[in-house]
C-alpha cells in the first residue's frame, strides 16, 4: 500500500511535478516567479500552460473544463464548458487556449454582493489563480477539468471568499519581510501563511436522515430528545473505527490523495458518530481550496457508503458540536518558521516580536475574529459541550506565559521554565521529554509549540475568512513594527522596548485558565473584552472605522466591499433561521401534532374501554398520561400559532440587519418554545407512532 499511495497521490493534479515534466524549462521558470515571487505572467507563457494543461486533461478522460471558484455562498461554484468548437464537414477540434483558462464570465448579479452588484448589471468575471494548482474531477457528468479561480464584478470589487485571502497574503508577506529583513535575513523572498484546518463531522445512515426534514433542509436536527446513551462514557473518543465508518474513511482518503490533500490523522471524536480528519499543513489560499474540496469529497462519498455526512455546527443537541481548528503559522520560503520559539523562546527576540505582533492584533480586533467564525450554526455550538466560548482570549500555556510576565515586568526573560522529562513509573515505557506547556481545550485561540490553533471556526464555513481576518490584523500591527524599527538608531533597544510596550499594553487578552467557567465571562467583562454571542452581534465589527481603516490600509477590502459583505452576513443568518423556522413549522404541523393527537386518542379510547369493561377499574396512568399529554399538547400548539405568526410578520419586514435582528430576538425564541414540548413528548408518545428517527437511532444506527 505504501508504494501504491506514492503512486496514485496528486495524479489528478496538475501540480508542479506534471508542470516540470510536461512544460519548456523557460515557461516553467517564470509560472514559478509567478507562484513563489509574485511576477507577472505574460500572456504567451499562459498560452504554452494552457495547451499543455488540455493535452494532459484529455489524456486522463476530460471532456469539460470549469472555472472553480468560491462565491460569498459558502460552497463552490462552476459552469462547464466542453473542449470542442467546430471544425469543417462536421468535424470538431478541441480547443483551450489561455484566455480560457485565464478569464471566464459567470453571472455576477445572481450571486450575494450585499449591494455591490444590482440585478441588471449581470456581468462577473473569474480569473485564475495560479497559486493553486488545476485538478481534475470524475463523477457522473465525467471527468472535468477544475481551475482555481478569483471572482469579481465587472467594477473590479471582489464576489468571493479568494480575492481578500489573496490580498491579505501579499499584505502579510510585505510586512512581514520589512521585520525579517531588519534581522539580518536578507536571504528571505517571501513569507507565507502557513494552514492546516482540522474538519469535524457526524457520519447518519442515510434512511434515517431521509425520514428528517429538519436534516434535509437545515443541516441540523430542530426536535429531538437526549438520547439515554450520550458521551458520557467518553468511549467513542479516539475509539475503534466500525467496519462501515472504516470503509468510508479508507475510500475518502484516496479521493483526497489522488486530489493531492494531504489528508493524515482520522479519529472518531467526542461525541457518538463524530469523527475528524486533519492535513498536514500548506499555504492558506491551497489549504482553503483543499477544505473546500474535502467538505465536498466528505459529502460525496458519504453517499456511496448510504451515510450522510452532516457538517453543520450542532446537528445535535446535547452533544459535541463540531468545529474547524485553523491551525495557523508563518513561515518564510528558507524555511523557517516565524512561530517557532526554540529551545529558548527567552531568548529568541525575533519570535518574541512575532509572538507581540499576534497578542497585540488579536487583542485590537477581537471582534473582527470573532466574526471571521461567525456563522448561525456557530451560535448553537460556542460555548457548549467543549466547544471554545465566544469571548476571543489568548492560551499561551505556563511556560510563555512566564516568559511574557517576565518581559513585562522587568523588559526581559532571564529564566526559562523547563519542559522536563514525562515519567511514566512503569520501567519498560521509554521516558520522554515533555512539550513546554499543556493544551487547553477551551480556549478559542490557543498558541500550540509553533503555531496558533484557531478553534472557534465553525464546521461549514470556508476557513478563508478566518485567515483573511489573520493575515490582516497581524499585517496591520507588524507594519506599526517595521515602522518604529525602521525609525530608530537602536534597533537592538528598540526591540526589546516594543516588545516589553506592546505586551503590557494587550496582556488582557492572554487568559490560560477554564474558558467554560461563569467566572471568565464576569473576568472577561472587566477586562473589557468583546462578547458577542451571536453571529448578529458580531457583524457590526466589519464596519467600524477601526475595520475600515485596517482592511483599507492592507488593500485587502474597500469600505464598498465591507459593507456589502456585512450586508451579505445578515441576509444569511436572516435566511438561515427563516428556513429553519418554516421547516419547524412543517414538521409540527404535519408530523408531530397528528402524531400526539393519535397518541391522546389511543389513550382516551383506553380508559373508556377499561372502564366500559370494568368501572371500578383503576385507570389513574392512563388518565395521568392523557392530562400530561393533553397539557404538552396545547403548549406546543400554541407555541406553533406564535411561530407561524411570526413567520408571517417576517414578509413584512426589509432586509438586511432589521431582519436578522427579528429572527434573532423574536424567531429564535418562539423556536425553543415549539421545540420544548415536543421534545418532552417524544419521552411519552409510543414509540411506534413517532414519526421520525430519533437521537437514538441517528447516532447509533450505524
Amino acid at each position: 500500500m505504501g508504494e501504491r499511495l506514492t503512486e496514485i497521490f496528486g495524479t489528478d493534479v496538475f501540480n508542479e511535478s506534471v508542470m516540470e515534466e510536461r512544460l519548456p524549462a523557460e515557461t516553467f521558470q517564470a509560472l514559478k516567479e509567478t507562484i513563489h515571487q509574485g511576477k507577472r505572467l505574460e500572456p504567451e507563457v499562459a498560452e504554452v500552460i494552457a495547451q499543455e494543461m488540455k493535452k494532459w486533461a484529455l489524456e486522463h478522460g476530460a471532456t469539460h473544463y470549469t472555472h472553480w471558484f468560491q462565491p460569498m455562498t459558502g460552497v463552490t461554484a462552476e459552469k462547464h464548458d466542453s473542449f470542442i468548437a467546430p471544425a469543417q464537414k462536421g468535424k470538431i477540434l478541441l480547443e483551450f487556449s489561455s484566455k480560457e483558462l485565464i478569464k471566464g464570465e459567470p453571472d455576477a448579479s445572481s450571486f450575494p454582493s450585499g449591494g455591490l452588484r444590482a440585478t441588471f448589471e449581470a456581468r462577473g468575471y473569474t480569473t485564475w489563480d495560479c497559486t493553486s494548482p488545476a485538478f481534475l474531477r470524475e463523477d457522473a457528468a465525467g471527468v472535468t477539468l477544475c481551475i482555481p479561480t478569483a471572482f469579481c464584478s465587472y467594477t473590479g470589487e471582489a464576489l468571493d471568499m479568494k480575492t481578500p485571502l489573496l490580498r491579505s497574503m501579499e499584505a502579510i508577506n510585505r510586512q512581514a519581510l520589512r521585520i525579517v529583513h531588519l534581522f539580518g535575513h536578507k536571504d528571505v523572498s517571501r513569507v507565507e501563511c502557513s494552514v492546516g484546518p482540522e474538519q469535524e463531522y457526524f457520519l447518519v445512515d442515510q434512511k434515517n436522515y431521509r425520514k428528517r426534514e429538519d436534516l434535509i433542509f437545515t443541516g441540523r436536527t430542530l426536535f429531538g430528545a437526549k438520547p439515554p446513551k450520550g458521551q458520557e462514557m467518553d468511549d467513542h473518543y479516539f475509539g475503534s473505527l466500525t467496519e462501515r465508518v472504516g470503509s468510508y474513511m479508507k475510500e475518502l482518503n484516496l479521493e483526497l490523495w489522488k486530489l493531492g490533500i494531504l489528508a493524515k490523522t482520522q479519529h472518531n471524536e467526542v461525541a457518538p458518530a463524530q469523527h475528524e480528519l486533519a492535513p498536514i499543513y500548506t499555504t492558506a489560499n491551497m489549504a482553503t481550496d483543499h477544505n473546500q474540496l474535502i467538505m465536498e469529497c466528505m459529502k460525496k462519498v458519504a453517499k456511496r457508503h448510504g451515510l450522510e455526512c452532516l457538517l453543520h455546527e450542532k446537528p445535535f443537541a446535547g452533544v459535541n458540536g463540531s468545529g474547524k481548528h485553523n491551525n495557523w503559522s508563518l513561515v518564510t520560503d528558507t524555511g523557517k518558521n516565524l512561530l517557532n520559539p526554540g529551545k529558548t523562546p527567552n531568548e529568541n527576540i525575533q519570535f518574541l516580536l512575532f509572538l507581540a505582533a499576534v497578542i497585540e492584533a488579536v487583542d485590537n480586533h477581537a471582534d473582527l475574529l470573532r466574526l471571521s467564525a461567525a456563522n448561525p450554526g456557530n451560535d448553537q455550538r460556542l460555548g457548549a459541550d467543549e466547544a471554545p466560548p465566544a469571548i476571543i482570549s489568548i492560551f499561551l500555556g505556563e511556560q510563555l506565559t512566564d516568559v511574557v510576565a517576565q518581559l513585562i515586568e522587568t523588559g526581559e526573560a532571564k529564566h526559562l521554565k523547563k519542559e522536563g522529562k514525562l515519567h511514566t513509573g512503569v520501567s519498560t515505557l521509554p521516558t520522554f521529554g515533555r512539550d513546554g506547556t499543556d493544551r487547553n481545550r477551551t480556549s478559542p485561540f490557543a498558541f500550540t509549540g509553533n503555531k496558533f490553533e484557531f478553534r472557534t471556526v465553525a464546521s461549514s464555513m470556508s476557513i478563508a475568512d478566518a485567515n483573511t481576518t489573520l493575515n490582516s490584523i497581524v499585517a496591520e500591527t507588524l507594519e506599526r513594527f517595521a515602522n518604529l524599527l525602521e525609525a530608530s538608531d537602536n534597533f537592538d533597544q528598540a526591540v526589546h522596548d516594543l516588545i516589553k510596550s506592546s505586551l503590557t499594553q494587550h496582556q488582557r487578552i492572554l487568559f490560560n485558565g477554564n474558558g467554560y467557567s461563569p467566572e471568565w465571562i464576569a473576568e472577561a467583562e472587566r477586562r473589557g473584552l468583546p462578547n458577542l454571542p451571536s453571529m448578529v452581534d458580531a457583524i457590526p465589527a466589519l464596519t467600524t472605522e477601526k475595520a475600515i481603516r485596517l482592511f483599507t490600509r492592507q488593500g485587502v477590502l474597500s469600505e464598498s466591499e465591507l459593507r456589502s459583505r456585512a450586508e451579505i452576513s445578515y441576509e444569511i443568518y436572516a435566511k438561515a433561521i427563516n428556513i429553519e423556522a418554516r421547516t419547524m413549522i412543517d414538521m409540527a404541523g404535519t408530523l408531530y401534532i397528528p402524531a400526539i393527537v393519535r397518541y391522546t386518542s389511543e389513550l382516551s379510547n383506553s380508559i373508556n374501554s377499561v372502564k366500559a369493561a370494568c368501572e371500578t377499574a383503576d385507570v389513574s396512568v392512563q388518565t395521568k398520561l392523557l392530562i400530561k399529554t393533553s397539557s404538552l399538547l396545547a403548549e406546543a400548539q400554541k407555541a406553533l400559532d406564535a411561530l407561524r405568526k411570526l413567520d408571517v410578520k417576517a414578509n413584512g419586514k426589509t432586509e438586511g440587519k432589521e431582519m436578522a435582528l427579528f429572527f434573532r430576538r423574536e424567531v429564535c425564541p418562539a423556536m425553543e418554545a415549539l421545540r420544548r414540548p415536543i421534545d418532552e413528548l417524544e419521552m411519552i408518545v409510543d414509540r411506534r407512532l413517532w414519526p421520525v428517527p430519533t437521537y437514538a437511532e441517528l447516532l447509533y444506527d450505524m
